[in-house]
């Protein structure tokens, strides 16, 4: 084993990330996939590989835009539990190099290797096994950022994608400052916009601005963010088993006229899940928010914050619904491509304050009884096993999978 100073000369943070990852699990398991362009979802690209993302196709890409890129590409429906099981399984050889795991996303997670000198050379090697386990014991390709700070590593992850590995230099400044500001963790398509209107178009020329600058242009927390970061500031730790902010799920679909009874029928199986979700984190939400996107890649949001804190499904369909009723004529005149319902403000069961009047408690427990049973037969035959008679061989749309609460 070397000296000490490997680890010393390294960043102990790992962001890793795995390579197109919905795509990358329908070619590990037809083998007549690999190395062709592969769209998975269709009328909406849910995701592509990077056979197709090199013909210019894009996530969340409608047909008509993707098609004529890439008129070749083999178009497979997407297979929500294969993603989910492929993911845990991804976390499993995380968790067995490190307990020290963030999980971002399905796909990809920070950790913190400081606590494994004794056991590794440096942090490149930590890195390297990781990469090797999960291509042997998952069968994906995985790449993996090293850095002193989450913000770098993760930066890092990208820019050495597909399959790769990237040790952040010592030399942070001449790492991060000649990148483009679009590879900034928080500069989307309008702040990049907005920053090179002034002429600021590397992350070096963005940390030349002062703070104050920033503020004006972009906003307080925004401006003070990327001031930070751009100057190589990020003290943040990475944390295991903090509580969950927020559940959520959302549903893609493509951009044919769809009916108010259509979208109902897609918000109410997506409040369904997030509800036996919650129930099943024992937690209850205050507040709704119903999340928009529209043929035209713009998007809406507008939420609800309730009386009191729910798990029950009804009490918060109702609130999705008043916040739709308002965009219904938008809906389905500029072509809904996408809804999601998020439930944030939560709290544990049994924190919540009852309210007046109490002639609805017996009614209140036969609902909570029937929905206790309804999540017992879903988690024991699976989520379609049990599901509303309108909405019997409906199409709504394709699910993205998330992960499990108990896992953040």
């Amino acid at each position: 084993m070397s000296s000490s100073g490997s680890w010393l000369s390294q960043g102990t943070i790992l962001h890793a990330d795995l390579d197109a990852f919905f795509a990358s699990v329908e070619q590990r398991d037809d083998p007549a996939l690999r190395g062709r362009p592969v769209i998975v979802g269709g009328g909406i690209a849910m995701a592509a590989s990077y056979e197709a993302k090199a013909c210019g196709v894009r996530a969340a890409m409608p047909e008509r835009i993707w098609r004529p890129l890439c008129p070749d590409a083999i178009v497979v429906p997407a297979r929500l539990s294969a993603y989910s099981q492929a993911s845990k399984d991804v976390f499993a050889v995380l968790r067995d190099v490190t307990p020290v795991v963030e999980p971002l996303s399905i796909d990809e997670a920070f950790l913190d290797v400081s606590g494994l000198r004794r056991s590794y050379a440096c942090p490149r090697e930590v890195a390297e096994r990781i990469r090797a386990q999960v291509r042997t014991q998952v069968g994906l390709p995985i790449s993996v950022g090293v850095a002193r700070t989450k913000f770098l590593a993760k930066i890092a992850s990208a820019h050495c994608k597909p399959d790769g590995l990237l040790v952040v230099p010592a030399d942070e400044a001449g790492f991060l400052h000649p990148l483009p500001i679009e590879r900034l963790w928080g500069v989307g398509k309008v702040t990049a916009e907005k920053l090179r209107s002034r002429g600021v178009r590397t992350v070096g020329q963005l940390a030349a601005l002062d703070e104050r600058t920033l503020t004006q242009a972009l906003g307080p927390a925004a401006g003070r963010h990327l001031h930070a970061v751009a100057n190589l500031r990020d003290p943040r730790p990475v944390h295991t088993g903090h509580r969950r902010r927020s559940i959520g799920s959302q549903s893609a679909f493509g951009a044919r006229p769809r009916g108010e009874a259509d979208i109902d029928d897609i918000l109410t199986r997506l409040v369904d899940r997030v509800t036996h979700r919650l129930r099943d984190a024992e937690l209850r939400a205050r507040t709704v928010t119903v999340r928009l996107r529209w043929a035209d890649f713009s998007r809406a949001t507008r939420s609800r914050t309730l009386a009191g804190a729910t798990d029950s499904t009804a009490p918060i369909l109702g609130a999705a619904r008043s916040l739709m009723y308002d965009v219904w004529p938008q809906a389905v005149d500029r072509g809904l491509t996408l809804v999601g319902v998020t439930l944030s403000g939560l709290d544990p069961r049994g924190s919540e304050q009852l309210l007046l009047p109490l002639d609805d408690v017996r009614r209140d427990q036969t609902r909570a009884e029937l929905e206790q049973a309804v999540d017992g037969v879903r988690q024991r035959f699976g989520t379609t096993a049990l599901t509303r008679a309108r909405m019997l061989d409906q199409d709504v749309g394709t699910q993205t999978p998330v992960l499990p609460v108990s896992e953040s």
